[in-house]
C-alpha cells in the first residue's frame, strides 16, 4: 500500500497548524497545502527535506478543500504539478472576478437580512480578508463522488460536503483508512461555514444541514481511522460523530429556547451563543448561528419574516 507522511504546518488562525500529507505512491502526492506565509513555506519544504524531496518533486496536489490553509501554497509548485481537487473549488483558488463580485453581493445582501451592524459589516466580507494567504491557481483535474485515481487506485473520492461546499475526502476501502481533511475533527468541530451560491445556482447552500448528512454518514462507513486537517487521528468514528450530532441538537434547543422569548434577528442571536467570541471570529459564529436556524426551520420549528428589512426568526 502507499506510504503516507503526516507533515504539521504552522497556519496564522487559532488552529495554529494544518495537517498535510505526503503519499508515496505511484506518483508522488501531497494532500493540502498550508497557508501562503512564509512560516508555512518554510515548515513544508522543511518537512519534504527530512524525507528527501523537495517542492519540485511533488508531482500531484490534492486539495480537500478551498479554505487557504489548506490550499494557500498551491502557486509554489510547478507549473507540470497536477492540482486536482472537487470542481466548485475553481471559483476560489482562481480567484475568479465574476465569483468574487458576487461573493461582495452575497455579503451586502445578507448584512441587512441578518442584522448585521454596521461596525461590523464595514470590514467587509471574510473571505476577501483571507486572500492575503491564498494562491490564485486553477484545477488541473476536477473529482467528484465515486472517482478513482489512476496515480491513488486504492483510493476513492468521497464527497464530504458541510465545512465547506468543495470538500472530498480520500477513504481506502482495504482498510478503512480515510484522508478526511477538515470533515471531521476529533478536538474541535468543524464549522459549517456560510458560502455565496456557485455559479448557475439561485440560492445559498444550508452548510449545517449538508454538514449533518456528511457526519451521519461518516459514521455508517467502515473507517479504521481519519488522518485530518487538524489534530490527531481520529479512530472512534461512530462514537464521535453521535456526540457531534447531539451536541448540534442541544444547541439548536438553545436557539429555539431564545426564540420562545422573542422573536429575533440572526445577529441577535450570535451575540447571545458567543458573547465575547462573536467579535474575534464572526464569520465562524455567524455561520454556526445561521446553521443552527436552518436547521431548525427545515425541521418546522421556526418562522421566518422576510417581509422585513431585518429578517425576524419566530419560534412556532
Amino acid at each position: 500500500m502507499d506510504t503516507i507522511y503526516r507533515l504539521e504546518i504552522p497556519v496564522p488562525f487559532a488552529v495554529e497548524t494544518v495537517n498535510v500529507f505526503l503519499i508515496k505512491g505511484d506518483t508522488l502526492t501531497l494532500v493540502d497545502t498550508g497557508t501562503n506565509t512564509a512560516e508555512a513555506r518554510l515548515a513544508l519544504q522543511a518537512g519534504l527535506g527530512e524525507l528527501g524531496y523537495r517542492l519540485s518533486d511533488i508531482e500531484t496536489v490534492i486539495i480537500t478543500h478551498h479554505h487557504v490553509d489548506h490550499s494557500g501554497l498551491l502557486n509554489d509548485f510547478s507549473e507540470t504539478t497536477a492540482i486536482i481537487g472537487h470542481p466548485r473549488n475553481e471559483p476560489w483558488i482562481s480567484q475568479n472576478p465574476d465569483f468574487l463580485a458576487c461573493y461582495e453581493q452575497f455579503f451586502q445582501d445578507i448584512v441587512p437580512q441578518f442584522g448585521i451592524p454596521e461596525v461590523i459589516a464595514k470590514y467587509g466580507p471574510p473571505m476577501k480578508r483571507t486572500l492575503a494567504y491564498a494562491s490564485k491557481r486553477s484545477l488541473s483535474a476536477a473529482v467528484q463522488e465515486g472517482d478513482r485515481l489512476d496515480f491513488l487506485p486504492e483510493f476513492t473520492v468521497i464527497e464530504t460536503p458541510g465545512h465547506a461546499s468543495t470538500h472530498i475526502a480520500l477513504f481506502r476501502e482495504q482498510d478503512g483508512l480515510m484522508i478526511g481533511g477538515d470533515a471531521l475533527l476529533g478536538h474541535i468541530s468543524s464549522n459549517p461555514l456560510l458560502e455565496p451560491p456557485y455559479f448557475g445556482e439561485t440560492e445559498r447552500k444550508k452548510p449545517l444541514l449538508e454538514y449533518n448528512d456528511t457526519l451521519r454518514r461518516l459514521g455508517e462507513m467502515p473507517i479504521s481511522r481519519i488522518l485530518p486537517g487538524h489534530g490527531s487521528d481520529v479512530t472512534q468514528v461512530s462514537e464521535l460523530v453521535a456526540e457531534r450530532l447531539k451536541k448540534q441538537k442541544a444547541r439548536a434547543q438553545k436557539v429555539l429556547n431564545m426564540l420562545k422569548e422573542k422573536p429575533m434577528t440572526a445577529f441577535e442571536i450570535c451575540i447571545q451563543l458567543f458573547p465575547t467570541l462573536y467579535t474575534k471570529q464572526f464569520a465562524l459564529t455567524l455561520s454556526e448561528t445561521v446553521g443552527q436556524l436552518d436547521f431548525l426551520k427545515y425541521n418546522q420549528q421556526i418562522l421566518l419574516d422576510t417581509s422585513v428589512a431585518e429578517w425576524m426568526y419566530y419560534a412556532k
